[in-house]
């Protein structure tokens, strides 16, 4: 179940496992509260409603149903805390911030070279532009020119 996976990876798996055992409970609480009839449980409240017997399992596979369930959600269970016991342990604080201080250094060294590489461009298309100016003003004084 755990492969080699980076840690948002192995997060994202033990949130879909996490909401896979919410189904299976969420589920299993439906099961258990639909496909009973019920039961007295006090002398002193009785049971006015009774189920129609077609929706209502035989009381061994509704015990067979039940445990079944149980071992599901077990199973669930074990794999989240097997999840969880190996996700990565967290960096320190310091190491994070050095990481980070170095990632901003590299960032603003990336804008300052983007920054000069613009400026670099806009300099060569002035000179370019001025250069174009130039032919087309020396081929309109040709043209004119007797000859």
């Amino acid at each position: 179940m755990l492969q080699e996976l980076s840690s948002m990876d192995r997060i994202t798996q033990l949130q879909d496992e996490i909401q896979n055992l919410l189904t299976i409970m969420s589920r299993t609480i439906a099961y258990l509260t639909t496909r009973v009839n019920f039961v007295q449980v006090s002398q002193e409240i009785p049971v006015t409603k009774q189920r129609n017997p077609d929706k209502v399992d035989p009381p061994d596979v509704f015990e067979a149903n039940k445990r079944e369930l149980v071992d599901d959600l077990m199973v669930k269970a074990k794999q989240i805390e097997y999840l969880i016991q190996h996700l990565p342990i967290p960096e320190p604080e310091d190491v994070q911030a050095a990481r980070l201080a170095t990632l901003e250094e590299d960032m603003q060294r990336a804008n300052q070279e983007y920054a000069a590489a613009v400026a670099r461009s806009k300099a060569l298309y002035a000179q370019i532009s001025e250069t174009l100016r130039g032919i087309l003003n020396d081929d309109e004084f040709a043209a004119e020119a007797p000859g």
